[in-house]
C-alpha cells in the first residue's frame, strides 16, 4: 500500500505526539491481565464510538489502510504493532463509528466483529449512552447499558472462544460538554463495564483512571480532550500508550 503525502503527514504527527508523552507516568498497575500473544495472520479490530472512529474514511473496508483507521489511537497502535512485526501478516481494523451506544454496536455486530474473526478485539463504548440520555435522545439506563453490553460479550465468547477481549474504561474530562448532571450516573456506568469486564475475564484498560492521573500530575483536562469527550492529538496518544502497556503488545 502506497501512503499518500496526507496520510504519512497524520500518521507522522501522530506518532510524534506519541513519543512527547514518554515522560507520562502510565501506572504498571494498570497491567493486572494475561498478556497477549500475536501470531501470524491476526487480526486486530477496534470497535466503539467516535472516540474510536476518529473520522475514518468508511468507504475503505480495507485492513492496515491509513484513511481507514482514522486519526486517534486505533492508527497509532495499529501502525506501531505493524512495524513491530513485519512477518505477522498482522491486519489492524477499525470499525467505531460516530454516536454508537451498547445497541447500536448489537446491530452491526455480526458484519462488522463477528465476520472479521478478530484475535484481538478492542471496544470502547459507553459515553453517548449517557450523554444522549442528557439530550433527551436516549431513554438507556445504568442496568440496560451493562446487561446489552454482557450480551454483546457472551454473544462475541460464544462465537469466537479464542479472541481475546479487550474492554476500555469509558471516560469524561469535566470540560466543555461534559456537565456535572453526567454525576454520578457516568461513574456508575464506568463501574459497569468493569463489571462486564471482570465477569466476562476481559482485559481492562482503565482510560479514566489514566486521565485523571495526568490531569492531576498538573495538565488541564482541556489539554487531553477538548470537550471533555473527543481526545486531543496528546490524549490519543496517551490512550495508545496505556492500551500497549495494558494489553501487552
Amino acid at each position: 500500500m502506497i501512503m499518500n503525502r496526507k496520510g504519512y503527514l497524520q500518521a507522522s504527527a501522530l506518532t510524534l505526539g506519541l513519543g512527547a508523552l514518554s515522560n507520562i507516568n502510565t501506572s504498571k498497575a494498570y497491567a493486572d491481565s494475561a498478556k497477549v500473544e500475536l501470531k501470524t495472520n491476526d487480526v486486530i479490530l477496534f470497535q466503539g464510538d467516535s472516540i474510536t472512529d476518529a473520522r475514518r474514511d468508511k468507504k475503505s473496508q480495507n485492513a492496515n489502510h491509513v484513511k481507514a483507521l482514522g486519526g486517534g489511537y486505533p492508527l497509532l497502535i495499529g501502525s506501531q504493532l505493524l512495524e513491530a512485526n513485519p512477518t505477522k501478516n498482522l491486519r489492524v481494523y477499525n470499525r467505531g463509528i460516530s454516536g454508537n451506544k451498547v445497541p447500536d454496536l448489537k446491530k452491526r455486530w455480526q458484519k462488522d466483529c463477528l465476520d472479521l474473526k478478530p484475535a484481538v478485539l478492542s471496544i470502547l463504548v459507553g459515553v453517548n449512552d449517557i450523554w444522549h440520555k442528557m439530550n433527551g435522545r436516549y431513554d438507556g439506563t445504568v442496568e440496560t447499558y451493562k446487561t446489552g453490553f454482557m450480551k454483546l460479550i457472551e454473544e462475541t465468547k460464544q462465537a469466537l472462544p479464542q479472541t481475546k477481549i479487550v474492554i476500555c474504561e469509558p471516560f469524561a474530562l469535566r470540560c466543555g460538554a461534559v456537565k456535572d448532571s453526567w454525576y454520578p450516573e457516568f461513574d456508575q456506568r464506568r463501574a459497569k463495564a468493569k463489571e462486564v469486564a471482570q465477569e466476562t475475564n476481559s482485559i481492562w484498560v482503565p482510560f479514566q483512571t489514566m486521565f485523571d492521573e495526568a490531569v492531576a500530575a498538573g495538565t488541564k483536562p482541556q489539554y487531553w480532550a477538548g470537550d471533555g469527550v473527543h481526545p486531543s492529538l496528546a490524549g490519543h496518544a496517551l490512550m495508545a500508550k496505556t492500551w500497549r502497556e495494558v494489553v501487552g503488545i
